[in-house]
């Protein structure tokens, strides 16, 4: 595609976004569990804080894809494939897909879908491109496999963790990746209280009584939204010309729709940047194509991968409570089995 010819030759595409709050100076950063905002101090004693960190980005960018009034793509990515589990019949009930998932195609949503049986193609087809189970895994061949089901989660990474795939040895490093961080930054101490009109010296730990609590939010002098998308490494795959420009295709679509959507992270971290036109710091002079531009690539670029897909494109499971328990229980039987085969 001429839209990415200047992009053939790199080893990455770097966007650095200057971003700016809709409203006030305040913002409240994404937080740790027994950590709470994550900052830190530059060699040079500048104050930097995370905003939003590289997993909960790739959540954000993937949600870009998926409509969640249909159930299903949105309507300029329809006909790339995925994975999706619903409810045994009657009910037939759509759970999730492989676009939603925090593990994409690795969750057990799908692995333990329909008594395993998708666990066992999906075995079967990693294994007719692998060597001897002392060889290195060969991700050449397996990325043809995640292309095949579902293009997101070559994009966005996946661990098959699962001891039954090569021994949990499938790994597939983000080739997209985003993080939002903001530079010299004071904190802002502020609180507030919960009152109960009823009974305001109540048993707070029952859910009664008047709670008061502590905010911290912070102001800063700049926050960027950088993006990184690794071309070397989606080339080292092999995938082809056609799957590389729609891979290509499909991450810029996502950049760009993000940071014309909601970049609203949180209550009170509301953000926006000047999406006229958005230039790369690398390679220098290349600009972000337009939502539009865009918009009219994606449905050419997928059809030209068409060969390279599943067929149906959306390979549709079953999930069930009861079958996943009976799964799991029955692997622990296993497990235990072979450990006391080898006492």
């Amino acid at each position: 595609m001429s839209a990415f010819k200047p992009l053939m030759s790199q080893p990455r595409v770097l966007f650095d976004v200057a971003l700016r709050l809709v409203q006030g100076q305040r913002f409240q950063p994404t937080g740790f569990p027994d950590l709470g905002a994550a900052t830190y101090r530059l060699p040079d004693g500048k104050q930097m804080l995370l905003v939003e960190s590289p997993q909960s980005m790739a959540n954000r960018l993937e949600a870009t894809a998926w409509d969640g009034v249909a159930n299903d793509l949105v309507a300029p990515l329809r006909g790339l494939p995925y994975i999706a589990a619903f409810s045994p019949p009657p009910d037939s009930r759509f759970l999730t897909s492989s676009i939603l998932e925090a593990h994409r195609l690795n969750s057990p949503y799908f692995l333990d879908s329909a008594g395993g049986t998708f666990m066992q193609l999906l075995k079967k087809e990693l294994e007719e491109g692998q060597g001897e189970e002392s060889e290195a895994v060969n991700l050449r061949h397996a990325a043809k496999v995640m292309f095949k089901y579902d293009p997101n989660s070559v994009l966005h990474g996946v661990f098959l963790a699962n001891k039954k795939l090569a021994g949990g040895r499938y790994r597939f490093a983000r080739l997209l990746s985003a993080f939002i961080e903001a530079e010299d930054v004071l904190p802002v101490e502020s609180g507030g209280v919960k009152n109960d009109r009823l009974n305001p010296s109540g048993d707070t730990g029952a859910g009664y009584g008047n709670v008061p609590f502590h905010r911290t939010e912070f102001v800063a002098s700049s926050i960027t939204a950088h993006f990184s998308l690794d071309l070397a490494t989606l080339r080292g795959y092999g995938l082809g010309e056609d799957e590389e420009n729609l891979l290509i295709g499909l991450a810029l679509w996502k950049i760009r729709r993000l940071l014309e959507g909601n970049l609203r992270l949180r209550t009170a971290c509301d953000l926006t940047c000047d999406v006229n036109q958005v230039f790369a710091s690398a390679p220098q002079g290349f600009v972000l194509p337009t939502a539009e531009e865009l918009d009219s690539k994606m449905p050419a670029l997928i059809e030209r991968c068409a060969e390279a897909f599943a067929q149906p494109r959306v390979t549709k499971l079953v999930w069930s409570s009861r079958e996943a328990k009976k799964l799991a229980s029955d692997r622990k039987k296993r497990e235990t089995e072979d450990e006391e085969a080898q006492q």
